[in-house]
């Protein structure tokens, strides 16, 4: 199948998948979410597939939600928007659950939703000088669907933390807290990488598979299937109140909202 919106190769067993909208930082719209989806059920299921290196184009691994797509997302209705949201969530869980190693590679920035590409990673290597931020509260909606794999790996205290001061933090604040797992110079990334495919690669496929299973099933409390029903709900209630629509329109008109103080210059979004 042929992509427009992310790049795949394969060799020797590894699967490099890039995120092709470098033009857009990377951002998400529906188009990408779709793609996504079809190349992970694909590679999940190719024998010779042995692990999975995601990366991004360009200046930046993604830079969260496209424009367009938020346009479109401010005027959907609420089942428009749960269904709209929903497709994001599979989208997470099926990298989530990807039967084969999945090590994400960020650099530049990670925004928003960006954040849960990474998340969902078995193992996520990061450049120092990356920026992060969920900054979804700054335009009055909330980092719903992506909070479920981003508590995972840091903890309630850290995600509360982050995801209500909607502040921007470097690599090594995302390694301290259990966002990432290592911190490193942007040019060391793939020599990085490439050690872990070697470690990987020593290790029995299936066995590899059931490990993660195993770890999936020990911190997996919650049903998941009620819980994206839950975010996709949230996120699609927020995006039609009062405040969502001002942070959307505030946003696309580059304005700062109506509740942040006029006479604070505070970094932007």
């Amino acid at each position: 199948m042929s992509y427009r919106t992310i790049e795949i190769s394969i060799e020797n067993g590894l699967a490099s998948l890039m995120l092709n909208r470098s033009e857009k930082h990377n951002a998400l719209n529906a188009e990408m979410i779709e793609e996504l989806s079809i190349a992970f059920q694909n590679l999940s299921a190719m024998d010779e597939v042995r692990a999975i290196i995601l990366s991004g184009k360009g200046k930046s691994f993604c830079a969260g939600a496209d424009l367009n797509y938020m346009k479109n997302a401010a005027v959907m209705s609420r089942e428009e928007s749960i269904d709209d949201s929903l497709k994001l969530a599979s989208l997470f869980e099926l990298m989530y659950r990807c039967e084969k190693p999945l090590i994400a590679l960020v650099h530049g920035s990670a925004y928003g939703g960006a954040n849960g590409l990474y998340a969902v990673a078995d193992i996520v290597l990061a450049a120092e000088n990356t920026v992060f931020s969920f900054s979804e509260v700054r335009l009055g909606i909330a980092p719903a669907v992506i909070a479920p794999y981003i508590v995972k790996r840091t903890g309630a205290s850290a995600a509360m933390e982050l995801m209500i001061t909607a502040k921007r933090f470097d690599a090594q604040e995302a390694k301290n807290i259990g966002l990432i797992n290592h911190a490193l110079p942007q040019n060391e990334l793939k020599a990085e990488a490439d050690q872990i495919i070697a470690q990987l690669f020593k290790g029995a496929p299936k066995a590899i598979s059931a490990t993660k299973k195993l770890i999936r099933k020990i911190t997996n409390k919650e049903d998941i299937s009620e819980l994206q029903k839950h975010t996709a709900a949230l996120i699609a209630d927020l995006r039609r109140s009062e405040e969502g629509q001002e942070g959307m329109n505030a946003f696309l008109e580059k304005r700062k909202p109506n509740w942040q103080n006029q006479s604070n210059e505070d970094e932007t979004l």
